[in-house]
């Protein structure tokens, strides 16, 4: 039994997959199945110990990414897409897989195109809000579509939408988990005072960090501060920070990190009371499992097509408020965090709304179809 999973590109593509491998291990392991091997087609393994931890192999397939922008890159980049089209053809002909589940993305089509032209089974999962054009180009191909808000069923062709069903967003097991050890008492934290966690995305972001950096002493005069700030950033934000906050009496109050593992995250969102985040599917995900108030700041349109209407459909339950990139000043993030921290009522309300949004079962409901259409091939 083989499954091969595409996509990929940023955390929001990866580590659903990374949820989804952990369900079908767990799934075979109850079901007294034989370990399916499992493969990994995209451009660049994006995190090698995840990779390494769920068994799964890494088959690296040029990608070309088409951008929202002009940029010489869209002339080249289709010559990428022809040459992965080409490789991924011959790996699947060689590994020939029960099922591909691909999470979309540009990474994804060479692999779901030549998936589609030998007749191996397609499983796709959307999880923003608005489908992405890879997701759209491989609907007519797939005999499965799980989504995770209910409103992208209607962007597929209505001849695929019968094949549509919401499972939600696939996270990781460790993330459900209750926080292990004590990360308050490890980073020293003030127990007299909330926690602020700060996500920017798999990467950081650049603007998030600028206007957090330009709020800290004003913040950390109330709250404890965890900063995820990205590996590329963590050195100038640093160094912006110890001058930021030089002399503060509650200097001590900020940790940034260049990066959070699982566990590392499960951790600081155990001691959190509010987070604040870019609004990718996964981070919202991730953040309705921890069942915290949250300040969205997605990435504007005209990069990403898809985090303004996903945090717009989140803040819609009333677990979340909406800051737009274009407005984001420091003034109005430390009133927006005072204000939700300071209304107990308010607080408990976005914690409760946002449950829906917690699908505990969704990496298992696609892990499930996934092993079905293998089995059905050995029957």
């Amino acid at each position: 039994m083989r499954i091969v999973f595409t996509g990929g590109g940023t955390g929001g593509h990866f580590y659903p997959i990374i949820a989804i491998a952990e369900a079908i291990q767990d799934i075979a392991r109850e079901q007294y199945l034989v370990q399916p091997k499992l493969y990994y087609i995209a451009p660049q393994p994006f995190d090698e110990r995840a990779l390494f931890e769920n068994n799964i192999t890494f088959l690296k397939s040029p990608a070309g990414k088409w951008r929202r922008y002009a940029s010489l890159h869209n002339l080249i980049d289709p010559f990428y897409t022809a040459l992965g089209f080409l490789w991924s053809l011959i790996q699947l002909i060689r590994l020939y897989p029960d099922v591909v589940i691909s999470k979309g993305g540009y990474a994804s089509v060479p692999t779901v195109l030549a998936a589609r032209l030998i007749r191996i089974p397609i499983i796709i999962h959307e999880s923003d809000s608005k489908p992405g054009r890879a997701n759209l180009l491989a609907a007519r191909a797939a005999v499965r579509i799980a989504t995770s808000f209910e409103s992208a069923a209607q962007y597929f062709p209505e001849s695929v939408r019968s094949k549509v069903a919401r499972t939600g967003t696939p996270v990781r097991k460790a993330l459900f988990l209750p926080a292990a050890g004590d990360v308050a008492a490890l980073l020293s934290l003030d127990s007299s005072v909330p926690t602020l966690l700060v996500l920017g995305g798999s990467q950081g972001s650049q603007r998030i960090n600028e206007v957090l950096l330009q709020s800290l002493p004003d913040l950390v005069t109330s709250m404890n501060i965890i900063h995820q700030t990205g590996k590329k950033n963590l050195a100038g934000v640093e160094q912006i920070a110890r001058i930021a906050l030089e002399g503060h009496t509650h200097a001590e109050r900020y940790h940034p990190f260049a990066y959070l593992s699982a566990d590392s995250l499960r951790q600081a969102a155990g001691v959190a009371s509010i987070v604040i985040s870019r609004a990718g599917a996964g981070s919202i995900a991730e953040i309705a499992a921890w069942k915290l108030p949250a300040i969205l700041i997605p990435i504007p349109e005209a990069i990403s097509h898809d985090q303004r209407s996903n945090a717009y459909a989140y803040a819609h339950t009333g677990a979340a408020v909406v800051l737009e990139e274009h407005n984001l000043t420091p003034h109005l993030l430390v009133a927006e965090v005072r204000r939700i921290l300071g209304d107990q009522a308010l607080t408990a309300q976005m914690r409760e709304a946002s449950a829906p949004f917690a699908d505990k079962d969704a990496a298992r409901l696609i892990a499930q179809a996934a092993l079905d259409i293998a089995l059905s091939h050995e029957a």
